[in-house]
This record gives structure tokens, sequence and C-alpha cells, in this order.
């Protein structure tokens, strides 16, 4: 299969990124939302580390939130977002290519989107992976997704200094309306290595509750 047939191998369309960042952070963003917090534990974070952000996935608002908080007017680093097969179609496919996106099967994921997001990592991008796998609009109680884990142990293998962050994201409205509030609560940093010993059950039910505390926090400014 030629990389140029691949939806995954586009890079970030400089054009294309300034004005998505202005229209979304600086129009849609300010005028939409009335209150917007980001509450961060004054952590620091290697500079050469791979970042994994791990948030609750709780509206399609969420990819904007995250990059107002974490993109590269605040990290100098492009949120790379790995998203479903279903998201990347028609107009909208074609925009979340050019702004680094790139898709990937949750039930049987291929082996080219993995090296493909390995690959990322190794390079100290930023990857977005929404462990609950799809949006849980009401917070219900969820088991995590494999994927997280399984790319983070894979990536172990290339580099040692990947950090996965956990975040919890809320508004208040549900589903999100106009002139309501948000808040993202980023939660300290993991770092990887420190938990190979793990099973994926057992990693996964250790991140949960790092994101669930993240989100009661973000609940609790948005009063919810």
């Amino acid at each position: 299969m030629k990389i140029k047939s691949l939806d995954i191998r586009h890079k970030i369309n400089p054009a294309l990124g300034f004005i998505a960042m202005f229209v979304t952070q600086d129009i849609v963003m300010r005028f939409f939302f009335s209150k917007k917090k980001i509450i961060n534990k004054n952590f620091s974070i290697p500079i050469n580390s791979s970042i994994i952000l791990a948030p609750t996935h709780r509206s399609r608002w969420d990819g904007l939130v995250l990059t107002m908080a974490m993109g590269r007017r605040v990290t100098r680093k492009d949120c790379r977002f790995m998203v479903t097969k279903s998201e990347m179609r028609g107009v909208q496919g074609w925009f979340l290519r050019r702004l680094g996106c790139f898709s990937i099967n949750q039930l049987s994921p291929s082996l080219t989107a993995l090296r493909y997001a390995i690959d990322l990592i190794e390079k100290g991008e930023q990857l977005v992976v929404f462990p609950e796998g799809k949006i849980n609009k009401y917070g219900k109680k969820l088991i995590l997704k494999e994927g997280l884990y399984r790319l983070a142990r894979l990536a172990t293998k290339k580099s040692d200094s990947i950090i996965i962050i956990p975040i919890g994201i809320a508004y208040s409205k549900v589903p999100p309306k106009f002139r309501s509030d948000f808040c993202l609560s980023l939660g300290q940093p993991i770092q990887m290595k420190d938990h190979l010993n793990l099973s994926i059950e057992e990693f996964n039910k250790f991140l949960n509750v790092k994101m669930i505390k993240e989100e009661e926090i973000a609940l609790k400014n948005v009063g919810r």
C-alpha cells in the first residue's frame, strides 16, 4: 500500500492550521462559551518527553477545548488526534486529515496505524487518545478501551520517557449550550515506565480513577 493512499500520513497544513486555530479559538470558543477555565497543577514535563493526553470524552467540543488548553499556543506542540474511521469521512475528514488527525479501527487496529502512532510518540509529538473510545455524554461508567495501554507499552520499546496525562473535561450544560461554561482539569503526569508491570485491566482501572478525579474537579468548577 502506498503511503500517499493512507489517510494517516497527512502532515499538518500550516496555513489551514493557522486559520483553523484563529477561527476556533479566537472566534468560536470565545463567543460560544461564557467562562473557560483550565486547571493546571503547575507540574513540569521534561522537554524530551513524549506526551499522550488521556481525556474524558463528553462532547464533540472536547477537541477544541483540548487544543485551547494544550495546543500549539500553550505547549508549542500540536494535538494529534486519534479518531474513528467514521469521523474521517467526507468534507470533515478532508479537514481533519490536514489538521493532523488520523483514523484507527478500534475493534481491529491496523499495524500501519499503530506504527504511525508510535512514530509520532517517538518523535515527541503530542498524541490525544480518548480512552473511553466514544462520547460518553453523561459520564456513565465505562470500561476503558485497551488501545491506549497497548500503544503506550509498544512505544516504550522506542522511548522510555513516555508520559500520560489524565484529563477531566466538564460543561455546565449537557450538551454544551451557547454561553455555557467549561472547565478542563489536568492531572499529574503518569510515567509509563513505572507501570509496565500492570496488566491492561489493572492499568485501565488506575487510569480511570485518575481521569474521574480530574473530571470531578472540573464538574465542581462549572457548578455541577
